[in-house]
């Protein structure tokens, strides 16, 4: 097939497509008006997030067999065209989602050990033991909401903490094991420490978490977000925080991680997060390793090939 790649990619891909007979071309620096004057000719598409896959440019795709998203997000697609033509779409979630435990929970143990506060303060000069005293992860209660590729893949690392694993999702059942115990999200609410979120965007999770929601927790409980920034304003986090409904937060993700294109009210919002010392950052990194970036192509590829058997 005729492929063309419109985003920056692991060089390996071309390889590893070229060599099951595809026709590759690899345009990352390509731009939206330029995708639909070719568009037309291609049998294929592999993206990652930079470009909407909307109605208006696949309408243009008249020979498209297949879109593969270089990642778990599928928020930028029109889903329900690509279903009504018939366009396959392979997605690479398996890719990334060791890269995206592991963040997360390095970003849980910096964040329960003030790792970013000490060492800001060792350098300074400033050697505060009582000030920098942490948390310890086991005993605690840790709730999986979203038990997907990432979400299975968070709970497995857990395992060797010596946490209570609590996983809970609105879409599938059946899948608690002897380490991880599958609950409804009002239990999951009543007993969590801490919670990781590992949903995607779509109309139901975009804002889910409001004010009122959080306020349903029965305890005081630390939040980490690797999936989505639109599930939670920072407006939101920030009355949490504040009512101590939140005790800290990890956030690789944000609700709007365009900093240019803040309305005044995220600005705003945004500025008394940051500064807040139990509040810990990353610009959406957690699925972007070294070995992630070649991972995901091997897993992009071989669902190629598995879908055109």
């Amino acid at each position: 097939m005729k492929i063309l790649i419109i985003d920056e990619m692991h060089l390996s891909i071309l390889e590893l497509l070229r060599k099951d007979g595809h026709e590759v071309e690899y345009a990352p620096a390509i731009t939206r008006e330029e995708i639909m004057e070719k568009i037309g000719e291609v049998e294929g598409l592999i993206i990652r997030s930079k470009t909407p896959m909307d109605r208006p440019l696949l309408e243009l795709a008249s020979q498209l067999k297949f879109i593969g998203r270089a990642g778990a997000g599928l928020d930028k697609i029109d889903l329900d065209y690509l279903e009504g033509r018939g366009i396959k779409l392979f997605h690479a979630a398996k890719g990334n989602r060791d890269a995206v435990a592991e963040h997360a929970i390095g970003g849980l143990l910096a964040l329960f050990n003030h790792m970013i506060k000490s060492d800001t303060e060792v350098r300074k000069g400033i050697w505060d033991r009582e000030g920098n005293r942490g948390h310890e992860l086991k005993g605690k209660t840790v709730g999986v909401m979203g038990f997907g590729n990432m979400g299975k893949a968070f709970a497995k690392r857990l395992q060797g903490f010596g946490v209570r694993i609590l996983a809970y999702d609105k879409y599938k059942t059946g899948f608690g094991t002897d380490q991880v115990e599958e609950v409804s999200w009002e239990r999951l609410k009543k007993e969590v420490d801490i919670l990781s979120i590992h949903v995607p965007l779509t109309p139901e999770t975009k804002g889910f978490f409001t004010l009122e929601e959080l306020k349903g927790f029965a305890k005081p409980f630390w939040l980490i977000n690797t999936a989505r920034g639109e599930v939670i304003s920072f407006s939101t986090l920030n009355q949490a925080l504040d009512l101590g409904i939140l005790k800290g937060a990890v956030l690789d993700v944000l609700e709007n991680e365009k900093f240019k294109k803040f309305s005044p009210e995220q600005q705003a919002e945004f500025s008394r997060l940051a500064e807040r010392e139990n509040v810990l950052f990353s610009p959406h990194v957690a699925g972007w390793t070294f070995e992630s970036y070649e991972k995901i192509n091997q897993v992009l590829v071989e669902q190629i090939r598995k879908g055109f058997k």
